[in-house]
Parts: structure tokens; sequence; C-alpha cells
């Protein structure tokens, strides 16, 4: 009997739908959820991705829960955090925001937290959260100023994307680093597979 693929990607993020297409499944829907992304007061960074995760997955579920077309799909909903200790670096949507940010993270480890939310077919939630350790190199004025240039910054947690130019920063990764792209591929396929998703079903050549 062929299992049901369906997947629904809770995310607009055209990283996490790179991720997921790198790996041979084509989600058959995007659904970003504007949610409210602001910490709870002394929330730790790791609360927080674990519950902006379920919150999204949550909101999507709702939304399809009545339309008989999307009853049979899977969804996942990620949610990235990064942090030095446990202050938050907000999605640097601002230059200042940006700027601030790298001169932080200049020289020193930070951490960055995903959570992963699955909920299947028969409303079965799973939820994980991976975290990687990252060093990076002391910046120069010259290395802030030119990245900032870049526009790479726009949008991303912690002010930087690692596939990119700010991948020259890393002195040190320890973890996942698709976790840091903003989608952990083994844990995300695991739940998936744990749950009849057949991950592989898209890897025929032709």
């Amino acid at each position: 009997m062929e299992l049901r693929q369906k997947l629904i990607l809770a995310s607009g993020s055209p990283r996490r739908l790179d991720l997921f297409k790198q790996v041979g499944i084509e989600p058959a829907r995007l659904m970003p959820m504007d949610l409210d992304e602001t910490p709870k007061k002394s929330e730790h960074p790791r609360s927080l991705a674990r519950r902006l995760s379920s919150d999204k997955a949550r909101a999507a579920h709702g939304e399809i829960r009545r339309d008989p077309a999307w009853n049979d799909s899977f969804i996942v909903a990620a949610d990235t955090v990064v942090a030095v200790g446990r202050r938050i670096l907000p999605k640097a949507e601002y230059l200042e925001e940006a700027s601030s940010a790298l001169h932080l993270l200049s020289g020193r480890s930070h951490w960055v937290f995903t959570g992963v939310c699955l909920i299947t077919p028969e409303g079965t939630l799973r939820q994980k959260v991976v975290e990687t350790k990252v060093r990076f190199k002391r910046l120069s004025g010259l290395d802030i100023e030119s990245y900032l240039a870049s526009g790479q910054w726009r949008g991303k947690a912690g002010a930087y994307a690692i596939q990119g130019i700010a991948g020259s920063f890393v002195q040190k990764l320890v973890g996942s680093y698709t976790n840091v792209v903003g989608l952990p591929l083994f844990e995300t396929l695991q739940m998936l597979q744990g749950e009849g998703f057949r991950v592989q079903s898209g890897w025929t050549e032709g």
C-alpha cells in the first residue's frame, strides 16, 4: 500500500525549502505562519525555539484541519534561535541590530538552537530541539563593514547566514551544520521516518 507522502512546510524560508529538496523531498505546500516571535520574560533560547516551532505547526494544522484535501498531510515547522549565553539575538532587520550582533559574536562562541515540530496526519505531535555550538573568528572592522554591505544579514537570526559569506567567519563548529542553516536534516528525517513518511521516495534517478 502506498504510504501518504504529502508534506506541508510551515515556513517561508528558502533555506529550509532548499534543505528538503537537497534530500529529495518536495513539500506539497508552503505555509509561512506570521506569529509574534518576541521572547517571553526570562525565556531560555532553547525554550523559545521549542515554543515557536510548536506554535507554527499548530497554527498550520488549525488552518488545514477543515480542508479534506490536506487532511492526510504531514506538517513540519521549525524556528532557529541564536544566543550568546542566555542572551537571544534577534532576527536582524536593521543595520544597527546587525552591527551589534556581529560585534557581539566576534571572537567568541555562541549557540544555535533549532526547534523542529512535526504533526502527523493522525494529529500526533513530535518535537525536538537541536543545538550547535559555533565559534567565530575575531572579526575586523573591514569584515563587519563589508558583510553589512552584502545585505546577507537581513532577516537572519544572529544577523548571519552560515551558507553565505559568513561561512568564512566560522572558526569551529560542534554539532549539526544544517541546524545552523535552519533545519537539522538528520533529526527531521528521523522524526518523519518514525511516523511512516518514506523519505527515500524521491531518491530515484530520472
